[in-house]
């Protein structure tokens, strides 16, 4: 059988968008977080049968997938590309998403409240404070799409943060919105790799027993500091 037509393709994706409550489930995960389908059911306030339905055009889109661990299975947004499309999508037609009542308010721990990563880029505390000194240093602007700037290309190469190699589709800055900050922090292959350099030079590591949390470490408040002029105030 040949695969459908691009435009096809095209139209069943946004089609499987054009419901109010699965546009409400997409801007949910875009926190970051994966739920259960019995906690979307609460937050979109349908019932746990309904939700499931919705669930079921979302996974077949490619939208979102499944994760299972332990008992329980867990939802999430697809991937950070996918992520980033739902997040411009959102953002066009609710410019004022980002405010406090527009995303469902989900406490964390201090320890996820303060660092973690956000698929394969910082959150918490240390993610803002990083995005936020790109911007006052004139690394980043955020105005709309986040796009490093000229300087801010030219720091990552003297930061040795490389962006090469992310292949055609992912960017070298994106935005995403923080669930605990309520705020959009910097994703795309600039946060990764830094992300990334971070946990190989032990700036940032693990805390026993894994998990998203990280912990920065005395190596990592001088190296915040040197490249980008934070402290520990800053996500402390």
């Amino acid at each position: 059988m040949d695969a459908p037509a691009p435009a096809a393709r095209l139209a069943a994706f946004a089609a499987a968008l054009a419901d109010e409550t699965r546009a409400a489930i997409c801007m949910t995960l875009l926190e970051g977080r994966a739920w259960t389908a019995g906690e979307l059911a609460r937050i979109t306030g349908v019932a746990p049968s309904t939700v499931s339905g919705h669930l079921t055009r979302l996974l077949d889109a490619g939208i979102c997938v499944t994760e299972r661990q332990g008992r329980h299975s867990y939802v999430r947004v697809a991937d950070a590309a996918t992520a980033r499309l739902l997040d411009e999508l959102a953002s066009h037609v609710v410019p004022d998403r980002d405010a406090p009542h527009a995303v469902p308010v989900v406490g964390a721990p201090d320890p996820l409240a303060r660092a973690r990563t956000c698929y394969d880029h910082f959150a918490g505390r240390l993610g803002m404070a990083v995005t936020d000194a790109m911007e006052r240093r004139g690394l980043l602007r955020t105005d709309g799409v986040f796009e490093l700037t000229e300087a801010g290309r030219l720091w990552c190469a003297e930061a040795g943060i490389g962006l090469d190699g992310g292949g055609r589709r992912r960017a070298a800055a994106s935005s995403c919105l923080d669930w605990t900050e309520r705020r959009r922090h910097l994703g795309g292959l600039a946060g990764a790799r830094l992300c990334a350099r971070s946990l190989e030079e032990g700036w940032v590591v693990r805390p026993p027993g894994g998990g998203r949390a990280l912990e920065v470490t005395a190596a990592g408040e001088r190296a915040f500091g040197a490249l980008l002029g934070i402290s520990a105030r800053a996500w402390a």
